[in-house]
């Protein structure tokens, strides 16, 4: 058994730990687009594949048995190239992939299905909005009347005009964001439902001070097995889930 880990999130370091720790043969692949990526207990490698065709033959290439795609709800192009090369090789796939949020009472939540919905969602009124969907899909938001807030964990370039550009990582807590938003007079959140704990902070703060959230909705990907803890990846390694 040969493993590749498609990583890139909390769940993957984890996901990475358990296989070293099993001491299971096993290569942990970033996507490069982190300059500073956290060190794993795996051999690593940084970098895209080149598409489906690419990744499949690293797949041949390296002899790869499985695969655990642990990278992010919204790395779509990424999740569909692993299924496609899968298929493509006869190698199996499984995704460990953290639960959505789900609304709670008082919150003020409109969905949507993509970026370009959320800008579409947003009233154009100079209002201030906590733009909290990372650097890669900002170009709908370009030329909107509003006055952006934006979080990153790195230094990075944005296309974006009357901004501020915060720079910090998660974990966040609901005082600190409640604080971030009073300070820039935030109007409206947009986010994207990544899940998880580290960057959940900022709906309960939004909750808390009756602001509206646009939330976008996860991609639809193609039918693949999808599981929420290493443990569950551990147990499909090893035969105990017989599941496809």
């Amino acid at each position: 058994m040969r493993i590749l880990l498609l990583g890139g999130t909390t769940e993957a370091g984890a996901m990475a730990h358990a296989l070293a720790e099993a001491g299971m043969d096993a290569v942990y692949s970033y996507a490069g687009r982190t300059r500073k990526p956290v060190v794993q207990p795996l051999p690593t490698r940084i970098g895209g594949f080149g598409g489906p065709e690419g990744l499949a033959d690293y797949l041949r290439a390296e002899r790869i048995s499985h695969v655990i795609d642990a990278t992010h709800p919204f790395a779509e192009g990424m999740s569909r190239n692993a299924v496609a090369a899968c298929c493509a090789t006869g190698t199996a796939l499984i995704a460990l992939e953290r639960p959505p949020w789900a609304a709670e009472p008082g919150d003020r939540w409109t969905r949507v299905a993509d970026y370009q919905a959320a800008a579409r969602a947003l009233p154009g009124d100079g209002s201030a909005v906590f733009l909290a969907i990372g650097r890669q899909n900002l170009q709908p938001f370009v030329g909107l009347n509003h006055v952006w807030m934006l979080r990153f964990a790195e230094v990075a370039a944005h296309p974006l005009r009357d901004a501020t550009l915060i720079v910090s990582r998660g974990p966040f807590t609901v005082a600190g964001d409640m604080a971030l938003m009073r300070r820039h007079a935030i109007a409206h959140v947009v986010a994207k439902n990544a899940g998880g704990q580290a960057a959940q902070a900022k709906l309960a703060a939004a909750r808390a001070l009756g602001l509206p959230v646009v939330m976008i909705d996860r991609p639809v990907l193609p039918l693949r097995r999808v599981v929420a803890t290493p443990a569950e990846v551990m147990a499909w390694l090893h035969g105990a889930d017989r599941g496809v």
